[in-house]
């Protein structure tokens, strides 16, 4: 049986994601067009999101589930928009 590694990385958990940050490998801007996002949703922050990450010149597919075709819930889509663009407030 294989063990599912997660790549937490080790220490306290309000310091897990500058250190995670620090250590990350960056991508070389001639190899982003070489790596497949997948984006998840595409109201107000997942568009956004797509966007951007397109802009910046990764290949974004992206995908949509509507449990409702006549309700959108991106209304109350604030919160995620500022977590995705990282505005602060």
């Amino acid at each position: 049986m294989s063990v599912l590694d997660s790549k937490i990385p080790q220490g306290p958990l309000e310091h897990k994601w500058n250190t995670y940050k620090n250590n990350i490998n960056l991508v070389n801007p001639a190899n982003k067009r070489n790596i497949d996002i997948i984006m998840v949703g595409t109201g107000l922050a997942g568009g956004s999101a797509a966007a951007t990450l397109a802009e910046l010149g990764y290949n974004v597919k992206t995908f949509c589930y509507q449990d409702s075709p006549r309700r959108a819930h991106s209304i109350a889509a604030q919160g995620g928009i500022n977590a995705s663009k990282n505005y602060q407030g």
